[in-house]
């Protein structure tokens, strides 16, 4: 299964990731390898440095260096950003580093938060980890592209958002075709936050617009027996740092048909809040179904 993990709307600017050293060609202090031996054989190509507003600026070609490390490498890998919409977005990066041989080998993200529109922000990740270092070098490559409108980016942590709540998505779950992506509700304000019932869910396209064809439902529609999708909803009351959890849950049985991709969801934990938009990758398959549960307290930690 494919999903994302929520992002934060502020962080920004440089990330320290695990991945490997950079380096436009030949060889470096200390290396091992001659001018233009290095990554020779590596594939990759313009195509995969630049789209959807997302372009790496250095290495040059993309291109990670090799030879010998030492545990003090980190190597910087330079990018820009530029939106192209009408409105200030959340950009999350998924680079991919690839082998000499093609085999993929990790894939470091990156999160660039309230890009205005008609701007281009240039930002930079550090690559290290010496140890994922492969002989012959690696390329990087943009690997997948997600934005969201920045007043809607899932607040991790820091200040409390206006809302006084947090709207977060976990990592997702996926055993023998049926997937689970957990919806978390943290009351981060100073007075009480009441729901009931279920979070409202909005489907949505590659471009934001709305998906037809899905029907949502409440509960788990049949979809499989999971704990805690046929609770019967009741009214909740989130006293400071409380907490409620929902999910989401469906198949990606492929049958007759086109299958449906489901980039975002546009989730209100209740009708007037401010919605969060996530971005669990739904591969519905053809099954046309997705299931919600209702909100309900998580018990509080040990």
């Amino acid at each position: 299964m494919r999903t994302l993990p929520a992002i934060s709307a502020v962080l920004a600017g440089a990330l320290l990731l695990t991945a490997c050293g950079t380096e436009a060609s030949g060889s470096r202090p200390g290396g091992n390898t001659a001018p233009g031996a290095c990554g020779a054989g590596a594939p990759g190509g313009s195509a995969d440095l630049a789209t959807e507003g997302v372009e790496i600026t250095a290495p040059a070609g993309g291109l990670l260096g090799c030879g010998p490390a030492t545990a003090s490498d980190t190597f910087p890998l330079r990018f820009q950003v530029a939106n192209h919409e009408a409105e200030a977005l959340t950009y999350t990066i998924r680079f991919e580093l690839v082998s000499a041989s093609g085999a993929a080998l990790t894939y470091p993200k990156a999160i660039v938060a309230g890009v205005g529109p008609g701007r281009t922000v240039r930002s930079s990740t550090t690559l290290g980890d010496p140890m994922s270092r492969e002989r012959g070098g690696v390329r990087v490559r943009i690997d997948q592209v997600r934005s969201v409108p920045a007043d809607e980016a899932p607040v991790v942590s820091g200040p409390c958002p206006p809302s006084g709540v947090r709207v977060t998505a976990d990592q997702g779950d996926a055993a023998m075709g049926l997937r689970v992506v957990g919806l978390h509700l943290e009351n981060c304000s100073d007075h009480a936050y009441r729901v009931n019932g279920f979070p409202q869910v909005q489907l949505l396209d590659q471009r934001h617009e709305p998906v037809t064809g899905v029907t949502v439902l409440h509960g788990s529609g049949g979809i499989s027996t999971s704990a805690g999708f046929d609770v019967p909803p009741r009214p909740l009351t989130l006293r400071p740092g409380e907490s409620a959890t929902s999910g989401l849950m469906w198949r990606n049985t492929v049958q007759s048909g086109s299958s449906v991709d489901v980039p975002y969801v546009r989730v209100t934990a209740k009708g007037g809040a401010q919605p969060v938009m996530i971005t669990p990758e739904l591969d519905l398959g053809t099954t046309g179904k997705l299931a919600v549960g209702p909100w309900q307290k998580s018990k509080p930690s040990p």
